[in-house]
């Protein structure tokens, strides 16, 4: 099972995007908010407060 790129989620077999760049690095999301996030916005997963990585990076976050 694959993980998200952006929000660290497991992605269910059958659902989900990859994405290929340009320097062959390979990207997976599991839903388009994540897609849009990362790559048409350019934002980081440390910025957005619903990712998992935030919650697990941050840990006065969980606090709040």
């Amino acid at each position: 099972m694959a993980k998200c790129t952006f929000c660290g989620n497991s992605i269910e077999r059958g659902t989900g995007k990859i994405y290929v760049q340009k320097d062959a690095k390979v990207l997976y999301f599991c839903s388009s908010k994540c897609e849009k996030n990362h790559i048409k916005l350019g934002r980081k997963f440390l910025e957005t407060r619903w990712s998992k990585k935030f919650k697990r990076e941050k840990p006065e976050a969980q606090q709040e």
